[in-house]
């Protein structure tokens, strides 16, 4: 659906993650979202150094971040689930105070993508991201197939370091300017 253009000329630059899955009922054994992230990541040549598993807590959330945002080897932090709209569903209300910087963009896109396949539930999703400190950050809706669609469709162009006309490989160097 949307443009891309890579430009073989110039080296992949391989990015390092870390994954949390935010749910109440599963475990690391069956976190299929986290687990498929993980697998995406890797797939496409980047590393996925730690994946966890953390109950639907603001406090939770955001103890099992922060060390990874403190983690120089870790590029990006992605998140999956609790971005709905239950009453236990925090993960924006845990991440979004700690941004830095807001990624509008990403949610629009999100959604755009999104309603070609599933219409106007896209809606139920909260789907936002944004910069900690110099740690690109990423809450993803809980289900396989919506981690499969923010990867395929928006993540994996933007953090290849070939994609033309410009990507956050570029920018990642200047990030503590």
């Amino acid at each position: 659906m949307f443009p891309f253009k890579i430009d073989e000329t110039h080296p992949f630059v391989p990015v390092s993650f870390a994954v949390l899955a935010v749910s109440d009922t599963r475990t690391l054994e069956d976190d299929t979202s986290g687990a498929l992230l993980a697998e995406m990541i890797e797939r496409d040549g980047h590393r996925c150094l730690d994946r966890a598993v953390v109950r639907d807590e603001i406090e939770a959330i955001r103890e099992r971040v922060r060390p990874w945002l403190q983690d120089a080897t870790i590029d990006v932090v992605l998140t999956t689930g609790g971005t709905g709209f239950s009453g236990r569903d925090v993960t924006p209300e845990a991440l979004e105070p700690l941004f830095t910087k807001r990624m509008e963009g990403f949610s629009v896109l999100f959604h755009q993508y999104s309603a070609t396949l599933i219409g106007t539930s896209t809606l139920q999703s909260r789907a936002t991201a944004g910069l900690i400190d110099t740690t690109f950050v990423f809450c993803l809706p809980g289900s396989r197939g919506a981690c499969r669609d923010a990867w395929d469709a928006i993540l994996k162009h933007q953090f290849d370091s070939r994609h033309m006309p410009c990507n956050f490989i570029e920018v990642m160097p200047r990030l503590r300017e």
